[in-house]
């Protein structure tokens, strides 16, 4: 059987673990055959992964919540790299103060449903109303687009938008393009205080494959943790990762973006992790219960294999 893995967006490094854990053959080396599918948005991912057309989901932790109601049907197996990692990038002629979210009153904010999440609960702790003070809209095209990022950075040079939240990939897309500048990295920058911690990108599977097919699932997390350690070693090797499914423009930016993050890909999530993400899936009314215990998220069963 062909694993299906699915994650909402391509070409970004945000799931890049994974797309390396096929593509680099650490899947193949597990003894598993793999593929990557792209599936926007992510609730429509999760809902996938429910309905058993994808094996394995690679996307940002709490939306899981979307499909698997009190983490009732899913374990989180690992992660793929820590923290939550979208940047916010406004227009250049802004002359935005890094940091200074108010920035966005009055413009218009491409998100993608999920990553939404975060930046309107970042707008709300900095005093911003994300209802009233902007606009956050989907960009021209996104619907259909492999890349999110890419589609955001796009409608900002255009004029679509006046600035977008997504992935490190748009993000690096519109500097270079110099028509975008940075406001928020929400990996490294954590402000307002604990953003960082609202989710991170993590490697998901059912309940029921847990069950009825453990080895496979524990397999994969190998998978994931080899290329982890691979780019790490070696950040070059993401080029070869992502020469079948990058245009030139992005893959000749990919190097340079798995050098920056490859300090975050730790497959290991803990207590504290999940205790601030249902917290903050609490606050934006996803979840009910924010005292779930640890081990109803995370399959517990593969944490030796995230030491390789």
């Amino acid at each position: 059987m062909t694993l299906r893995v699915g994650l909402p967006d391509l070409i970004s490094p945000s799931y890049f673990p994974a797309i390396a854990a096929v593509e680099l053959g650490f899947f193949e080396r597990a003894g598993l055959d793999a593929e990557i599918e792209v599936v926007f948005p992510v609730s429509q991912t999760y809902q996938d992964l429910a309905d058993g057309r994808l094996q394995l989901a690679a996307g940002s932790a709490h939306a899981a919540l979307y499909q698997f109601e009190e983490w009732t049907g899913c374990r989180l197996a690992c992660a793929l790299s820590q923290n939550m990692y979208w940047f916010l990038v406004v227009r250049r002629d802004l002359k935005p103060v890094r940091g200074d979210l108010g920035v966005v009153k009055g413009l218009r904010i491409a998100a993608a449903p999920g990553p939404i999440d975060g930046l309107r609960r970042m707008l709300q702790k900095a005093g911003v109303d994300p209802d009233r003070d902007l606009s956050i809209v989907p960009p021209p095209g996104s619907g259909s687009s492999i890349s999110f990022g890419v589609t955001a950075a796009k409608a900002l040079e255009s004029g679509a938008v006046d600035g977008f939240w997504a992935n490190g990939m748009g993000a690096q897309v519109a500097l270079e393009g110099g028509y975008g500048s940075v406001v928020v990295d929400a990996r490294r920058d954590d402000d307002p205080p604990g953003a960082a911690d609202y989710t991170f990108p993590a490697l998901v599977a059912t309940e029921s494959m847990i069950e009825d097919a453990p080895d496979v699932v524990e397999r994969a997390v190998h998978a994931v943790v080899g290329a982890q350690d691979a780019l790490k070693e070696d950040p070059a090797r993401a080029r070869t990762a992502a020469s079948h499914h990058f245009p030139s423009q992005e893959l000749d930016l990919i190097l340079s973006l798995i050098e920056r993050d490859s300090p975050f890909y730790d497959p290991v999530i803990s207590p504290q992790k999940v205790e601030s993400m249902n917290r903050f899936a609490g606050e934006i009314g996803i979840l009910s219960d924010v005292h779930i215990p640890y081990e109803r998220v995370v399959a517990t069963r593969f944490e030796a294999a995230w030491r390789g």
